[in-house]
């Protein structure tokens, strides 16, 4: 490895963007011929689990209640209806701006597929614009062609993409401000904040660390707090549901319940005890690895501690949608330049998706492919890609510096492309 670059230097880029955004719209079109099965909302045959082509873009413009005039959170949800307004402010409001000009789902599928693709292509130019050719582990990630029209957590990944540039380019204020909007997105991105302060922090630049603390709470609450004061209880709903909703499929906590109770959900009143106890881990293992990391190379950079702090959270939280393997994609370009682990990473998660909707399929009585799919399979997939997840997390550990200290003046961008074994 040479010497890092220079305050302001550009990362060198022996890729052009072009190839990066033609290898991206590659994978997107591969996304879009992959969910046109299920676009038109006909699935009384089951096809979403046959032919993996599952989408919320289609069944959340009727269980969202979109249709119509009624405004997230402001208008109460239809009398009797338990669904609605499940998600962020932010997310809830780019679901009805995409759905005033909609006719049905299969338009609204459209439309925000066009907004995806946007987001899509911000992330990449962000990325390209950070590390150069590493980009391509997110222009090219098969799971990207999978999820990218699955839900709309595009949104939250290209605010972290921008907001972690504009962090490596020193525009604090500004880094906090995409992380709060992400954060009102998805949640996710405000994990990042914790990282980015304390490296401004351990830069004895606590100036800027309280710039980006206040931009990233000044975004989310600007775009948050009308909605909390003037919707008070339609806002706290996405709290409440998340709150009481029992563990989902995907997470290690469903498969510890599956084994030791032997039925396909946790126990009553198991719910608040694994809220407490997820939480606990999380905090404790990110102190763990921030500390391991820390003695192992006291002046690592500690904006990359986001790429271990996301993986945790995945791991220790009762809720892996399928989707959320988006998050990690621009962090294996930014911190974990590894096609191997990337490889297996991808393998894994696509083995999660199949056996995850087939199993469903089965489960759900549809027959096909899933008939020869059982949940055993599925535990299976989901305790191979936890452990490719922790192995990250040792590697990441035990990697030698591969982006410059924090105590040098090149903080700014992370090690030239070339310059990073793959």
């Amino acid at each position: 490895m040479t010497g890092a670059p220079g305050r302001g230097a550009p990362a060198a880029r022996t890729t052009s963007l072009t190839l990066i955004l033609l290898a991206l719209f590659g994978t997107l079109a591969v996304g879009v011929v992959m969910k046109a099965p299920c676009i038109s909302g006909n699935w009384s045959d089951g096809r979403q689990y046959r032919l993996l082509c599952y989408t919320d873009l289609v069944p959340l413009f009727g269980t969202e209640h979109l249709e119509g005039e009624r405004l997230p959170f402001l208008d109460p949800c239809p009398a009797g209806e338990a669904q609605c307004d499940e998600y962020p402010v932010l997310t809830m409001w780019v679901m009805r701006a995409a759905a005033w000009p909609a006719d049905d789902a299969t338009s609204f599928f459209a439309l925000n597929t066009f907004l995806l693709t946007a987001a899509a292509v911000v992330t990449a130019v962000a990325l390209y614009m950070a590390v150069g050719r590493r980009a391509l582990y997110f222009a090219l990630a098969p799971t990207l062609a999978i999820y990218a029209f699955t839900n709309w957590d595009m949104i939250a990944v290209a605010f972290g993409a921008v907001g972690t540039l504009l962090y490596l380019r020193r525009r604090d204020a500004w880094s906090g401000v995409m992380l709060g909007l992400g954060g009102a997105a998805k949640l996710y991105p405000l994990l990042l904040v914790v990282p980015f302060v304390a490296g401004r922090f351990r830069r004895k630049d606590p100036d800027g660390g309280i710039h980006l603390a206040w931009g990233a709470a000044g975004a989310w609450l600007l775009i948050n707090v009308p909605f909390a004061v003037l919707a008070t209880s339609g806002w706290f709903r996405f709290f409440s549901f998340n709150s009481a909703r029992q563990p989902d499929w995907d997470s290690l906590w469903f498969i510890g319940c599956h084994r030791i109770t032997g039925e396909l959900s946790c126990p009553e009143g198991m719910t608040p005890l694994v809220n407490l106890a997820s939480a606990l881990l999380f905090v404790g293992l990110a102190a763990l690895v921030w500390r391991l990391r820390a003695r192992r190379f006291p002046r690592f950079p500690r904006w990359t501690l986001g790429f271990p702090l996301i993986v945790l959270f995945l791991l220790t939280n009762k809720v892996y949608s399928p989707q959320y393997g988006l998050w990690l994609l621009p962090w294996f370009a930014l911190a974990l330049p590894s096609w191997r682990l990337f490889a297996l990473f991808e393998a894994a998660d696509i083995a999660v998706f199949a056996t995850r909707f087939w199993w469903f399929g089965n489960f759900t009585d549809t027959g096909g492919f899933a008939e020869h799919v059982g949940f055993g399979a599925f535990e299976i997939a989901v305790l191979a890609r936890a452990a490719i997840l922790v192995a990250c997390v040792v590697v990441w550990i035990r990697q030698a510096e591969p982006l410059p200290d924090e105590d040098d003046d090149a903080e700014t961008e992370p090690a030239a492309p070339d310059e990073v074994a793959a």
